[in-house]
């Protein structure tokens, strides 16, 4: 970590005198893909980023040409579409406005763009998409499942076979599959790509995704064989609480549909129906919570190969098709991503064979191992150890997280789930001869393959662990829905863990397909009323649902991805949703006042566990509901403002101005205190601007003297969290949220660090000071909500942030909020139009601020300096810099507009 901060520094050190090169245009992408396959948009938007050595660069003008066959994208008659030349800078989101586009076919793009020097680039290098199935009426498959009479219901894992003569020469061919259940498929014995729990969780009473692979190369002219097995999966195995399964049906089922194209211009069409046949195989058992159990003396070795003798394999019967839509995915699938070896082989006092792997994380462990035929090994997992060393899993409730793995005895034989994760650093291993080696078991780390965005450094090896855990916490709970936690029986999409943390999440990784698809099935799953589940997909129930902070997410989220991505599409397709969630708690509000309905409030908030003195930090649940109307009503005035929606302006503006009022008539003394005096209550007062504007400062101090009450800790729960220091940094007081951020003892975000964590704690004590646990009931290791603090640091500490009237980072706010207590603090944020960075060092009488911008982007840089003449830029007095412009002084910095390109400010003191 500290190498990488070094090196951050040493590039953006590096001065740019300006050079002269020619730009360049790369990156490009479909939909925020890179050459996908399988889009179902019939206008889909292309991205691109500007490269140049030259400081100032800003798109004029683009063209674009779209054409099905890469030697014809030079050719004007034969493209499907060719722009001409467009004056516009707009280089993210620019649709398509050609023909009608087919299904099923590959399309080729390039794009050149003019800058504002009167340069044009060359063509960029070409991409591609891939289109999907546009009408349901494309699909000639049927539903297909295991014969249940003639198959006894063992909990094997179902697989399913078809071979086929391809008797021509193959140009191309593409397969379309779906499941009811996750399924993983092969042709001639080759993987469909590396995906893992497809087709991934929707709500699907509503909505089944579909994957579409690129299989040429798989295939073979002459006889071929298609293999894919079948697991439970969400949709029927056990998920939610207790014994809680068969959430969506009883059975697992396939579709599959293949299209051969010859060179010859016939094509061929493979599908599931009667034809096929099924069996079981090695996979006797999978669950999500329970684990995998894995037999390999029942493996069918070459099942999936044309030459496999399946004359004993039964029959499939058809499954009535579900009366929902197939949709193409959108989002990153899960993939496998970092792997860890063992640091430490352990015996613990009760004698168990443990292997510590140095950082909890979700996925699997794979094993190579030989043994007897019938040799047993169980693998259980943990996140951590108890007070005495040993292997705890109490905290895991009823999920048994375990993976056994029976030896068929023929060699080195290698194992590892399919259709399972779990949230662990530790394992505990059974079935052993001997002592573990270490070579034989690797831990591998699944979730969704969204690319890295953001870094961030400092001074502080606790706050740089700090923001380790937040990433892993981040990484392990985003597995194609966000969820509350990865190891215990729930794993379920809360959306007000999601909502919280979902602004952190946009610096960490690229998160806008992730959390796009997610919305879908938030606006899908509201309720008629209005009123938004706990979870999503809602595996709880209609009753489950309309908890302030949390149905938020309707609002919160598709507000924070437009701020980071600039997509207006996100807003105007949540926008209904929006609005309904808005109407659901002004439908049960009275006099203006939303004091009814059942809510989790300020969830975990700060409670001793004697509380004599009455030191629990309770916030009345309905003054947080009042606050969160409020905050949702002004998002939704936002949305509508940036949408046009000029009716909705005026009347949600009328609303939000009654709703403070009630507030304040309700919820503020006539002495200006409120009727919780809480850190919770203070920050969404201030926060959500819901007091007049002379009773604030005040506030403020009553905050400020809160804080100190409670020895400079916080005692805020999920619903005030993530505003903390933004308030304190908004009024004034960044020393206090520095303070707050570097606190070392519980309650605070360091407090975990320094007891060792490696993610993001559900509890502030989830390990308490005397190393007992806390209550097994609730007490996840990897839990994501209190790393928002993680947009803070980005936004306040390296001071990364977007302007509301250029978001998606096309007008940038570089403003760094520095003090004594740390030396230097850095942070990068791949953007859609490139890198945007900043670092600060802070000593030696002098401070160095180095900026980085891309082009096609204007920047807005707030130097903390006291006048503009104490500041230089590359060694010369700003004023004698031609792309930098002063804009004048205020709270202490010094602002200026800069173009793109590098820059490097010194601040004398």
């Amino acid at each position: 970590m500290k190498n990488r901060t070094l090196i951050l520094f040493a590039l953006l050190l590096i001065p740019v005198l300006g050079g002269f090169g020619q730009i360049t245009v790369n990156n490009l992408k479909t939909e925020n893909r890179i050459d996908p396959i399988g889009l179902d948009m019939v206008r889909p938007r292309f991205s691109w980023q500007i490269t140049s050595e030259q400081r100032n660069v800003m798109q004029n003008a683009y063209e674009l040409r779209v054409s099905d066959k890469i030697a014809d994208l030079s050719k004007e008659k034969y493209r499907v579409w060719h722009s001409e030349k467009v004056l516009s800078d707009s280089s993210v989101y620019v649709t398509y406005k050609g023909p009608d586009l087919h299904s099923g076919t590959r399309y080729y793009w390039q794009v050149r763009v003019w800058d504002n020097h009167g340069k044009v680039s060359a063509w960029s290098p070409v991409a591609f998409w891939q289109t999907a199935l546009f009408t349901a009426g494309e699909w000639k498959a049927k539903w297909i499942m295991k014969d249940t009479v003639r198959f006894a219901d063992t909990g094997a894992c179902p697989l399913f076979r078809k071979t086929f003569n391809a008797g021509k020469q193959i140009q191309s061919a593409t397969a379309y599959i779906s499941a009811l259940g996750m399924y993983e498929a092969q042709i001639n014995g080759q993987r469909l790509g590396d995906a893992f729990f497809t087709p991934g969780w929707t709500d699907y009473r509503k909505r089944i995704q579909y994957q579409v692979y690129d299989v040429t190369a798989s295939l073979k002219q002459g006889n071929n064989a298609i293999g894919i097995t079948l697991a439970n999966g969400w949709y029927t195995g056990y998920i939610g609480w207790g014994k809680h399964h068969h959430e969506y049906g009883k059975h697992t089922a396939l579709l599959f549909q293949l299209e051969i194209r010859y060179t010859d211009g016939t094509a061929q069409i493979i599908v599931s129906d009667e034809s096929w046949i099924s069996s079981t195989g090695s996979i006797i058992s999978s669950e999500i919570y329970h684990g995998e159990t894995i037999d390999n003396r029942l493996e069918k070795t070459g099942w999936t190969m044309p030459e496999y003798d399946d004359r004993k394999w039964i029959p499939v019967i058809l499954q009535p098709a579900p009366n929902v839509a197939l949709v193409a995915t959108y989002n990153e699938p899960v993939r496998k991503h970092e792997q860890f070896k063992p640091v430490k082989i352990l015996k613990t006092p009760a004698g168990e064979q443990v292997i510590d792997f140095g950082q909890n994380l979700v996925g699997f462990v794979t094993v190579k191992i030989s043994g007897k035929k019938g040799d047993t090994i169980t693998i259980r997992h943990a996140e951590v150890l108890d007070k005495e060393g040993n292997f705890y899993t109490e905290n895991l409730r009823r999920a048994k997280a375990t993976d056994i793995y029976i030896l068929k005895g023929e060699g080195t034989e290698t194992f590892e789930p399919h259709f399972t994760f779990h949230g662990f650093r530790y394992i505990k291993i059974e079935g052993l001869p001997e002592a573990a080696d270490p070579d034989t078991f690797t831990a591998v780390a699944l979730y969704s393959d969204m690319k890295p965005t953001g870094i961030f450094t400092s001074s502080s090896s606790l706050i740089n662990q700090l923001q380790h855990n937040i990433q892993w916490g981040q990484k392990g709970n985003f597995l194609d829905v966000p969820t509350d936690c990865p190891q215990r029986d729930e794993r379920l999409g809360w959306t007000g863990d999601a909502q919280v943390f979902s602004r952190t999440a946009t610096f960490n990784m690229d998160v806008h397909n992730f959390f796009v698809k997610w919305l879908k099935d938030v606006a899908l799953e509201q309720l008629p009323n209005g009123s938004v589940p706990h979870v999503i997909p809602n595996v709880l129930g209609e009753k489950s649902a309309g908890s302030t902070g949390w149905a938020d997410v309707a609002t919160i989220v598709p507000m924070n991805m437009y701020l980071a991505y600039g997509d207006k599409q996100i807003l105007s397709r949540q926008y209904s949703s929006m609005k309904a969630w808005v109407d659901y708690m002004t439908s049960q509000s009275k006099d203006q006042l939303w004091n009814t309905g059942s809510h989790f409030g300020d969830w975990l908030f700060y409670h001793p566990s004697d509380d004599n003195d009455g030191r629990a930090a309770v916030t009345d649940k309905y003054l947080i509901a009042q606050c969160f109307w409020a905050h949702s009503t002004q998002l939704l005035i936002d949305a509508a403002t940036i949408l046009g929606k000029t009716d909705d302006i005026v009347h949600y503006t009328a609303l939000l101005k009654d709703i403070k009022e009630a507030f304040n008539h309700e919820y503020v003394t006539p002495g200006g205190r409120l009727v919780s005096g809480t850190q919770t209550a203070y920050v969404l007062a201030l926060e959500f601007d819901m007091l007049p504007a002379d009773l604030r400062n005040q506030t403020v101090e009553r905050l400020v003297q809160n804080i100190g009450k409670y020895d400079t800790h916080l005692t805020t729960g999920f619903l005030g969290t993530p505003y903390l220091c933004h308030v304190l940094t908004r009024f004034g007081k960044t020393d206090l949220a520095y303070r707050l951020l570097l606190q070392e003892t519980y309650p605070s975000w360091l407090y975990p660090v320094k007891m060792g964590a490696t993610t993001i704690w559900e509890r502030w004590d989830g390990i308490k000071p005397d190393s007992t646990l806390q209550t097994p009931g609730m007490n996840s290791f990897n839990h994501y909500a209190y790393g928002a603090i993680g947009d803070w640091m980005y936004r306040a500490v390296a001071g990364i942030n977007t302007e509301t009237d250029g978001p998606g980072y096309k007008k940038i706010r570089i403003q760094p909020f520095i003090e004594k207590e740390l030396t230097q603090a850095s942070a990068s944020l791949l953007t859609q139009y490139g890198t945007v960075s900043s670092a600060w060092i802070n000593g030696n009488d002098k401070l160095q601020l180095m900026v980085e911008i891309p082009s096609n982007t204007t920047a807005f840089v707030y130097i903390p300096a006291k006048n503009a003449d104490s500041v230089m830029e590359g060694g010369k007095p700003l004023n004698a810099v031609k792309e930098i412009q002063v804009k004048g002084i205020e709270n202490g910095f010094v602002i200026v507009v800069t173009g793109s390109g590098k820059y490097r400010f010194t601040v004398k003191q």
